[in-house]
């Protein structure tokens, strides 16, 4: 091993190398930055670039240019609320509102402290642990994978509101249902696409995301008139200060450690990726929040955007255990890194230890150095970036609208999409007008699909027995977990109920 590090950072600290690093974070970045593209497709434009390079120097770019868009794809979600890409969703829900409240300074520099944190903790975790990691990988089946997606939508109360739990459910199965168009995977039969061959493929997450957020926000407020309201000069007063303040610092701190563990963690299984781990940090720590700190979720809580953050540039450096050490691409921008590698003439796999030596250990190392490189990139570039906001509303929101709409059809090349986009952005609008969350509908969309495809082949092993969800004891422990998760917040009511129960008598007597 020590041989290996040895070699890899002799590869990676090359002028070359590092060159490459710088390059691709700030590629990375800038096409993160910009809604729809985000890093499956600021990869695969790398592809072209990379032929011409040895291997280690192509992959430490398309890694860099992975990361990057990562990074950057946080700020059009805090800015004008229209994620770069779909593991930066999430941050908006938190984001966004801290720029309405002229704190996009504080939101950006702290999306880019997590950011560089979680990387960073990735990357060392990766660097000591991922023979032993690919190994735990290796161990889920399909049950598992089945028990997690259930814990996973049992997060759904994180993304209501107080008194919001019934609806959030509703949009929740309306996600799921969302994720049944098209193909099964299991029989190859079409399912709900009405003989329509553009719904074969399914509905993608990027339209969904676009539509629900980014088009469905400008409409609101085209509806509400706050595009004619008068734009005041953007100075530092609509900046704010981009600086935390110790007892914020004290408050995100363990948030960061521990989206960054959880985060990577989620990552390094196969097919589920950073978007899965943002959503699933993001109602973890409001699950661990307090009853008046769950309130402030969804207004502008510093816990709900360093979560995500740090979970998602976590899971991007946990997403490169399967791919290393199995071939296994853990997330779809690993899997054209796959097929890079692949043309390289290298497979990936338990050999690649042994066999390249300085591709393995190079790339590793050159995580961290690509992290520094986005910390030092981002922070100085925040006042300029955060000009944005300055842009008056009649022109900012034709151009989100030409983003979004450019981002998804550059996607397919297909005129359907921006129809459908335009179809979901109107029923978005219609929900959002009865107060329903759009948040639960994406979680069930995204996890839907996973969790199908693994029911179908848990039960196909189990001969259609649902034996399968206690026989494994990883797979009822995931299960119980979850069915206590579930129970917490009735018992919870329960006991608010009795004590209130309790002190309206106190009350009364102390009067009398």
């Amino acid at each position: 091993m020590l041989d290996g590090l040895f070699t890899g950072l002799t590869t990676a600290i090359m002028p070359f190398n590092l060159l490459m690093v710088v390059v691709g974070c700030f590629a990375g970045t800038f096409i993160g930055m910009l809604p729809g593209l985000g890093p499956i497709s600021a990869v695969a434009l790398m592809i072209p670039i990379t032929y011409g390079l040895d291997p280690s120097s192509g992959i430490i770019l398309m890694a860099g240019v992975y990361y990057g868009a990562v990074f950057g794809g946080s700020t059009s979600s805090i800015l004008i609320n229209a994620p770069g890409c779909a593991s930066t969703v999430v941050t908006a829900f938190d984001g966004y509102p801290l720029a309405q409240q002229n704190k996009a300074g504080k939101a950006l520099a702290l999306a880019a402290y997590s950011s560089f944190t979680g990387g960073t903790i990735g990357a060392i975790i990766l660097l000591f642990a991922a023979p032993f990691l690919a190994s735990v990988s290796l161990s889920f089946q399909s049950g598992d994978y089945f028990a997690l997606m259930l814990l996973g939508l049992t997060a759904v109360a994180a993304f209501s509101g107080k008194g919001q739990t019934l609806k959030a459910m509703i949009m929740t199965v309306f996600g799921l249902m969302i994720a049944t168009v098209g193909t099964d995977l299991m029989s190859g039969t079409t399912r709900f696409t009405f003989g329509n061959v553009n719904l074969i493929d399914g509905v993608s997450f990027l339209l969904l995301a676009m539509a629900t957020f980014a088009l469905a926000e400008v409409l609101m407020s085209v509806m509400k008139g706050a595009h004619r309201e008068q734009d005041q000069a953007m100075d530092s007063e609509a900046l704010g200060s981009m600086k935390l303040s110790r007892d914020e610092v004290k408050e995100v701190a363990p948030t960061v450690a521990r989206s960054s563990v959880f985060g990577f963690l989620v990552g390094v299984l196969p097919g589920a990726g950073a978007t899965i781990a943002s959503f699933l940090a993001y109602g973890l720590e409001r699950n661990l929040a307090s009853a008046k700190q769950k309130l402030q979720f969804g207004k502008g809580a510093l816990r709900g955007l360093a979560a995500p953050e740090s979970a998602n540039n976590a899971a991007s450096t946990g997403s490169f255990v399967p791919l290393l050490t199995l071939g296994i691409p853990g997330s779809g921008t690993t899997a054209i890194m796959l097929g890079a590698l692949i043309a390289y003439g290298i497979q990936p796999g338990p050999r690649l230890f042994m066999d390249n030596p300085d591709v393995f250990w190079s790339v590793i190392i050159s995580m961290y150095f690509g992290n520094l490189v986005l910390l030092i990139l981002n922070l100085p570039l925040i006042p300029y970036i955060s000009r944005l906001l300055a842009i008056p509303r009649p022109i900012l929101i034709p151009l989100i609208l030409f983003f979004s709409i450019t981002g998804v059809y550059l996607v397919s090349f297909n005129t359907f999409d921006i129809h459908m986009m335009v179809a979901i952005t109107v029923i978005a609008l219609g929900l959002k007008l009865l107060d329903f969350p759009m948040a639960p509908m994406l979680l069930g969309f995204i996890l839907g699909g996973i969790l199908e495809n693994n029911l179908s082949r848990a039960l196909t092993l189990s001969d259609g027995s649902l034996s399968f969800l206690w026989e494994r004891p990883l797979t009822l422990s995931i299960c119980l977990i979850t069915l206590v998760l579930l129970l917490l917040p009735v018992l919870r009511s329960l006991l608010d109920m009795k004590a209130r129960n309790q002190e309206v008598p106190g009350a009364n007597v102390g009067e009398g």
